[in-house]
């Protein structure tokens, strides 16, 4: 186990003015804290915070992060409080060494709520000092190396974990190097069958192409040398992830990959790099397509470099990276490249060391996404919302699309205009009915490609549909998406619950106002006006029970007849006056009286305003309805002579009034089942198809339900515009020479 003088030293050797006193005190710190306690390897464990914090050394992060990591488990695993932090090393390091905290006694569902609730708080933790992401990548990748002595299902779960969330994020952020090591060990974990072929492979292709890569080398550093260009060349072999995961992607053979040996090549300056590309392509021929300038324009993480891919020297495929030593340094260390030191004071009086931190430097483009992307991930969305969301961040190979007016927007690979809508802004997504890619008008559905100019086109009508979920691929669109759908079915709700208590208030002989609910919130157990309109338009809060909550000493004097013997009188007035319009006083009482038109709800259809839906057997205007109201899926619209409302007899306070309010500018069809026996005999069913299609009408659903020698029985779902329309359609049923009979279901 590493002393405190070795950790001091290996500081040292890149920080001659290292603060010894916070090193030495956070050692003593936290080795007394963890005292006898041991890892599953047996080894103490004082000595995981020790090798993450001597990781951090390799990474040249300054003493106040590797005092960090040796104080990191120090609230989560022993006795220490933040306030004790605080006290002894100062409130800075008491906040990182919080943010690498856990929480704890997490009220959650699932295993994925509570990991989802970790990685929100550390992600929150991060945006505000990026140190605590420096020391939790340590921090993992050292569990990492030591996994072998923990469960196989724990193991599991770890390198899952890494996979999924921590890899990533090491990559986003642009720490290759860390990214690589961590998919390699957990690679390993997940399928180890597949991690032992890959590895297995690329051993073997090194050691045969050992001789063509020295080269390579050798001719490339020629080239260079012949154009006076200073330059190192070194060759690397892609890792097994990376190749396995390539693979599995294009369905490719180990034979068909031509990029598993690649080169880099190092220069002194951004001009150097240019001189270095031309005198390649001038020299070996470029393959096309294989061509980019990450220089130009860099990537989200920082990341800066030209990719080339050449016919080599030996007639072979050659891959080329060409950069400058401080954008390879960048494409190693990612943020730890950007550290800016900053002097927090020496001891003070009080005996506290805060020594010399660090911060990251907020105009790097991997520090703004993580910032952009953490704001947009924490509006609400619940943890298994927040977690899927968070990955399809993390796993982003971008292409660059522009704007009618220049500006570069960074996608992931199968980005839609969708995505590249709701990356401009939230609202340009919201508003979004078409697009132009290239000047051209394409599906909001096509994939686009590096270099392409999009233009949204808008509408001040549109809300996106619940649908575009499943197409998107980043998370911004889909919680943007999941949020507008819930609003949108929230708004109907409200409106439903509105016209519910208007006319339950104008039965009562009151007035209604949304304003006269604030003083009875409480009452009704909501938090606003709107949570109350839209518990009542779900039939979670019945309009009598709020408007004896707004008038407590209002009473019911109304006749109540049971809502049987009210169809039964309601026939009665139908036959009796013809083309009267039918309605059930609605709720929890009911009287005898003809009531005005205007006091039901009126019902458009399906594509409507409301949360509307239609009994099975369906209904049409013509129909006489009545509506009940299913909590939670607004109403169920049925014929006044459907037997299915027997269920309801005894639950008069779900009974609604409801009325047809049919747009004659913007007419729709309306769904009506109807029981057709027709001859069994070839063509019979396409006779009926033809009767139906020449009479305007539409076949949605149709089954066989029962089939005899001579006859067969079918169900159809109709879609027709009215009464009229049904009637005509089954008369001329009728009339079919195929058609034994056709009749309305429950008509």
């Amino acid at each position: 186990m590493m002393r405190q003088y070795e950790l001091v030293e290996r500081v040292q050797r890149y920080k001659s003015d290292v603060n010894e006193a916070l090193l030495n005190k956070a050692y003593v710190y936290a080795m007394q804290k963890h005292g006898h306690q041991k890892r599953a390897s047996g080894d103490p464990y004082f000595s995981h915070p020790l090798e993450v914090a001597a990781i951090l050394t390799d990474m040249h992060m300054d003493e106040a992060t590797i005092a960090t990591a040796l104080l990191h488990d120090t609230i989560e695993d022993t006795t220490a409080t933040r306030a004790e932090i605080d006290e002894l090393f100062g409130p800075e390091m008491g906040k990182l060494v919080e943010g690498l905290t856990k929480l704890k006694k997490l009220d959650l569902v699932s295993k994925k709520a509570e990991q989802a609730e970790n990685l929100r708080k550390l992600l929150l933790a991060i945006s505000e000092d990026v140190r605590v992401l420096l020391v939790k990548l340590a921090d993992r990748l050292h569990n990492m190396r030591t996994l072998d002595h923990m469960p196989e299902a724990k193991r599991l779960r770890i390198a899952e974990e890494t996979m999924d969330i921590y890899a990533p994020l090491a990559g986003r952020m642009g720490m290759q190097g860390m990214r690589e090591e961590l998919e390699d060990i957990a690679f390993r974990y997940v399928n180890p069958e597949a991690y032992r072929t890959v590895t297995e492979r690329l051993a073997e292709i090194f050691q045969r192409n050992k001789g063509v890569l020295a080269e390579i080398e050798k001719s490339l550093s020629a080239l260079f040398e012949k154009y006076t260009i200073h330059a190192t060349v070194t060759s690397r072999q892609k890792k097994a992830w990376s190749v396995f995961r390539k693979m599995e992607a294009k369905a490719l053979s180990f034979e068909q990959l031509s990029d598993i040996f690649g080169f880099r090549v190092v220069v002194d300056t951004v001009e150097d790099c240019y001189r270095a590309l031309g005198a390649i392509h001038t020299t070996w021929s470029m393959v096309p397509g294989r061509f980019k300038d990450y220089i130009s324009t860099p990537k989200q993480n920082d990341y800066r470099s030209i990719h080339t891919t050449i016919v080599g020297p030996s007639r072979q495929r050659v891959e080329l990276q060409i950069r400058t030593h401080e954008m390879n340094k960048i494409a190693e260390y990612g943020v730890a490249a950007h550290s800016v030191y900053k002097d927090f004071g020496s001891k003070e009086g009080n005996g506290k060391t805060n020594g010399v931190a660090p911060t990251i430097s907020k105009d790097t483009n991997a520090y703004a996404w993580l910032r952009r992307t953490i704001e947009q991930l924490s509006e609400g969305d619940n943890p298994e919302d927040f977690l899927e969301n968070t990955k399809l961040e993390l796993f982003q190979d971008q292409v660059f699309c522009f704007t009618p007016k220049g500006m570069l927007i960074a996608l992931p690979r199968g980005a839609t205009p969708i995505d590249f809508a709701y990356a401009v802004h939230t609202d340009v997504g919201d508003s979004c009915v078409g697009a132009k890619v290239n000047g051209r008008i394409m599906p909001l559905m096509t994939e686009l490609k590096n270099g392409d100019e999009v233009e949204i086109i808008r509408s001040k009508a549109q809300v996106p549909p619940a649908a575009w979920e499943s197409v998107v691929v980043t998370g911004k669109a889909r919680s943007a998406i999941r949020r507008a759908t819930k609003n949108a079915i929230r708004k109907q709700y409200s409106g439903l619950g509105t016209r519910i208590l208007e006319r339950a208030f104008e039965r009562g002989g009151k007035r209604f106002s949304k304003e006269s609910l604030k003083p009875v919130l409480h009452r009704l157990a909501r938090k606003d006006i709107e949570d109350v309109l839209t518990a009542v338009g779900r039939g979670e809060i019945a309009s009598s029970d709020v408007l004896k909550a707004v008038f407590p000493d209002y009473k019911d004097e109304r006749v109540t007849v049971a809502p049987k013997q009210q169809r039964e009188e309601g026939w009665s007035r139908i036959r009796n006056a013809a083309g009267m319009l039918f309605q059930i006083p609605g709720r929890s009482r009911r009287d005898k009286t003809k009531r005005p038109e205007d006091s039901a709800v009126p019902i458009r259809g399906v594509r409507g305003d409301l949360p509307v839906r239609f009994a099975p057997e369906g209904a049409v205007p013509g129909d006489r309805i009545v509506g009940i109201m299913q909590p939670g899926s607004g109403i169920t619209v049925y014929p006044i002579q459907s037997p299915s409302l027997t269920a309801f007899d005894d639950q008069p306070e779900r009974w609604i009034d409801v009325r047809w309010d049919i747009d004659e500018n913007n007419k729709e069809r309306f769904p009506a089942r109807v029981s057709v026996t027709a001859i069994n005999a070839p063509g019979s069913l396409a006779d009926i198809a033809q009767v139906v299609a020449s009479n305007d009408a539409n076949i949605h659903t149709l089954s066989m339900i029962r089939t005899a020698p001579d006859f067969t029985e079918m169900l159809l779902d109709l879609e027709v515009w009215d009464l009229k329309h049904l009637n005509r359609l089954l008369s001329q049923l009728k009339e079919n020479s195929s058609v034994s009979d056709a009749k309305r279901v429950n008509g």
